[in-house]
């Protein structure tokens, strides 16, 4: 019986190198982790709270002041307001230090005057809360003067409010909002056809690219290079252009078939159901297959053209040389594209929201986060959206890496 090999161990040295090699990525790690991370943590943060538009400013007592009139009726006006229209704000008050320049004639019964400190009280501010003071002064100098000396002495604003971003107070409301909606399962639905659709389609029409272009032939490199039209265009050039083109009242696809006699009438291709998902969706193969055709073709021009010339040689056929030689070596770079252009689909918002604004049909779950967030004001709904995708694209990445992936070998 042979004696088992001892593991072997690093040495001293290895550990030092590795020790270091680790201390000069940490400032990288470090900031790529903050970049990622943080973003992340506030969105889930959010998606917990009852966030609308109105709660990014912070609740808080608002002064400006102001020297308004002319001539000997010249006074000092305070607006003051609360810059929450519901949230109160307890003990607001501020304090403003009064310019030599100025002497104040008569005082609000909410203020006090000590020295040329002025103290103003408000109590237990209400939401909305709105006052404005007027109080009349003197001057001791010119008006511009004494409009300066007023902007360098700033009240010193005081008050607590209740701030429902950094408060330690969480619902579930956003989630049972979205998951009760009627309109979920349609979303769901578009999303899912027009991720899915899309993925497959982009990688078969690129598939079909890279085949028809593995060959030496004049003006190849032309073609390739037009070939990458969709994807290097600006996308707000070709949503336009397919807009005006396939528009049901100056379009020419319409006019192209109307006359061809294949339909009576415009078809308005972007506003009916179901055509405008599958419109946007033949929209997403056009423009990102280029994508998928630069991998694969770099792919099929690495392969050994042995193989081809023996299967000549067995004659076998065009489809048994692609299927049996040229398939099983392309699964890999399929995999990974399948994989990123998943995610990348089912992120996409500009496409969809260009064509159609989530129209017809087309609200994909991205486009109903700016719906949430911005349309209707409600920022929590739209962070709990975006929480929906991010564990539906966590989920979908951990199937596919530990089952799909390890069958091709990645």
């Amino acid at each position: 019986m042979t004696a088992a090999t001892p593991p072997k161990t690093r040495g001293a040295l290895a550990k030092r190198e590795a020790r270091f090699a680790w201390t000069l990525l940490l400032p990288t790690i470090s900031v790529v982790s903050l970049v990622i991370i943080l973003p992340l943590l506030a969105i889930f943060w959010i998606s917990f709270k009852p966030v609308a538009l109105s709660d990014l400013r912070p609740v808080q007592v608002i002064v400006k002041e102001n020297l308004r009139g002319k001539g000997e009726e010249i006074r000092l006006e305070y607006r003051v307001r609360n810059s929450s229209q519901q949230k109160p704000i307890a003990a607001a008050s501020f304090r403003d230090v009064i310019p030599d320049d100025l002497e104040l004639l008569e005082i609000p019964a909410s203020c006090a005057l000590t020295g040329r400190a002025l103290n103003c009280d408000f109590g237990d501010m209400v939401g909305g809360f709105s006052e404005r003071l007027k109080i009349s002064v003197v001057l001791n100098t010119d008006v511009k003067s004494a409009k300066l000396a007023i902007k360098n002495s700033a009240p010193l604003v005081m008050g607590s409010g209740d701030n429902i971003l950094t408060n330690t107070e969480f619902r579930l409301d956003n989630f049972r909002r979205i998951f009760d909606s009627s309109e979920f399962l349609e979303v769901l639905w578009a999303t899912v056809f027009y991720t899915v659709v899309g993925t497959i389609g982009a990688l078969v029409v690129g598939l079909f690219a890279a085949l028809l272009l593995n060959k030496d032939f004049k003006g190849k490199g032309i073609l390739r290079g037009l070939y990458l039209f969709p994807y290097v265009s600006p996308v707000i050039a070709v949503a336009f252009t397919w807009i005006a083109l396939f528009d049901p009242f100056s379009g020419s696809i319409n006019a192209l078939l109307i006359q061809m006699g294949v339909t009576n009438g415009a078809i308005n291709f972007f506003g009916e159901r179901p055509l405008a998902l599958l419109m946007v969706t033949v929209f997403e193969i056009w423009r990102y297959f280029p994508l998928s055709f630069l991998f694969i073709l770099a792919r099929m021009q690495s392969i050994d053209t042995d193989m081809y010339e023996a299967a000549d040689m067995d004659g076998a056929s065009p489809f048994q040389k692609f299927w049996y030689l040229s398939l099983p070596l392309l699964l890999g770079i399929l995999s990974v594209l399948f994989l990123l252009r998943f995610i990348w689909t089912f992120n996409k918002f500009d496409d969809i929201f260009l064509l159609t604004g989530g129209n017809a049909g087309t609200r994909t779950m991205t486009v109903n986060v700016y719906e949430q967030a911005f349309a209707i004001s409600n920022i929590g709904a739209g962070a709990a959206v975006a929480v929906v995708i991010f564990a539906v694209l966590l989920s979908f990445s951990f199937l596919f890496l530990r089952y799909i992936s390890q069958e091709e070998g990645l």
